[in-house]
């Protein structure tokens, strides 16, 4: 693991009084590639609008375009802008290197798409990703007659896919690792032999992402059928639309959490009660801690407690905003259990070794478990945060600072990640 280095440090500095701020939060992450993507296989010119421009989108943007697809950006105040001219289930480049950068999303979802080709393609991505497990989707292209493996026989990336499109209508996928596998054969089942049948084996972590994938597929023209750990996609073609895409509720987590942390009142904007984003159950964990929450149809209002109340929660299905929970916990009147986290050990860094090692480091006892943690409430001093190239342990380990004097976050910029300006709406947060 990294250590925290200091000079190139963040120091955040603890409120005087608790917050009361309105806060907009970018385009969502998880929508915007999965809306890039099917938009890129759509018949037709997308528009997508309010989308998050980001080192994540970035690289699935320029994926695309490696494949031949036309993507045009533009930048603006509420959100980018993304034009994209699809292929109709067919890029078409026959033959390109891909790269991914960190992006988990832009991997599992492209390493799907392109065995929907015709011709060879590889799919490579910074050294982390290079760890990060994606044998259980290639199995599951290879049951539908795929010719794609990983090259250096790892069972991560690069992948190799030498490819003549998707022939078989039929496979299985593990559900443990990732719901990303899953949710990768399903935006390209439309184009797979007759359709597709994917049954899930084992438990499905992060479940509600599916919901996302499946909502943006039936809108852009796709038939679905869930049924008990069995989906089912008819064949036919995606239809090109314009597509607004919600704010971010992974991003949202903090500001709420601050609220949480300082006894303030924090009102995210554009986020509704409706919203098909499952990370917005965080604001539900929030509120059995003794917060108030607000359901509008447009926003979404959290009012902190005097003393937040310690917790024991299963955060699989929500597994991006642990880190978010677990900088609220030395907070607590009582210990803050978290469950359901083996899966977030596979991700831009082991998030649960991460959160404990510096939860640890700043004073906190923790009891590490193979898929979670407990933190036991206690006094917490100051410190230099090591974040592991892993944004969200930059943005959640920001929150304490919110509260302890001599916080530091290191290396602040590995936030361009997801939230290339977080830093600057966390200061302007504070009024």
């Amino acid at each position: 693991m990294t250590t925290a280095h200091a000079e190139d440090a963040l120091a955040i500095a603890p409120l005087e009084r608790p917050l009361d701020a309105t806060v907009v939060v970018p385009g969502s992450k998880s929508l915007t590639n999965r809306a890039l993507l099917i938009a890129a296989l759509a018949d037709g010119r997308s528009v997508l609008t309010g989308a998050l421009a980001s080192d994540d989108t970035r690289h699935m943007v320029e994926a695309l375009r490696t494949l031949g697809i036309g993507v045009a950006q533009d930048d603006g105040p509420d959100g980018a802008r993304f034009t994209i001219d699809g292929c109709g289930g067919r890029f078409p480049v026959a033959e390109a290197d891909v790269f991914i950068g960190a992006s988990g999303t832009s991997a599992r979802f492209l390493t799907a798409a392109l065995a929907l080709g015709y011709g060879r393609y590889t799919l490579d991505g910074v050294a982390r990703m290079r760890e990060r497990p994606i044998e259980p989707l290639l199995t599951a292209l290879r049951q539908l007659g795929a010719n794609i493996y990983s090259r250096d026989g790892t069972g991560c990336p690069p992948v190799v896919a030498e490819a003549a499109g998707l022939p078989g209508e039929e496979c299985s996928v593990r559900g443990d690792l990732s719901s990303q596998f899953l949710s990768a054969l399903l935006m390209v089942g439309l184009y797979a032999g007759g359709g597709l049948t994917v049954r899930v084996e084992g438990e499905l972590v992060s479940r509600p992402y599916i919901g996302i994938t499946t909502a943006i597929m039936r809108d852009f023209g796709a038939t679905v059928i869930e049924g008990a750990d069995c989906y089912q996609i008819a064949p036919g073609v995606y239809r090109a639309r314009e597509y607004a895409i919600e704010p971010d509720a992974t991003a949202a987590s903090y500001f709420y959490a601050a609220a949480a942390l300082t006894g303030g009142t924090v009102r995210v904007a554009g986020l509704g009660h409706g919203a098909i984003q499952g990370d917005l159950a965080f604001v539900d964990v929030l509120e059995r801690m003794g917060c108030a929450v607000e359901r509008g149809d447009d926003a979404i209002v959290v009012r902190g407690p005097v003393r937040l109340r310690g917790i024991d929660v299963d955060t699989g299905d929500i597994s991006d905003t642990a880190q978010t929970l677990a900088a609220l916990a030395p907070f607590a009147d009582g210990p803050v259990t978290m469950r359901g986290l083996a899966h977030a050990r596979l991700k831009e860094t082991d998030r649960v070794a991460a959160v404990v090692t510096e939860l640890r480091r700043l004073g906190a006892q923790v009891e590490e478990r193979p898929d979670g943690m407990t933190i036991h409430p206690g006094p917490i001093h100051g410190g230099t945060v090591a974040t592991y190239d892993d944004h969200r342990m930059a943005m959640s380990f920001a929150l304490i600072g919110l509260r302890v004097p001599g916080i530091r976050i290191a290396d602040p910029g590995c936030v361009a990640k997801t939230f290339p300006d977080f830093f600057a709406r966390f200061a302007a947060m504070r009024g």
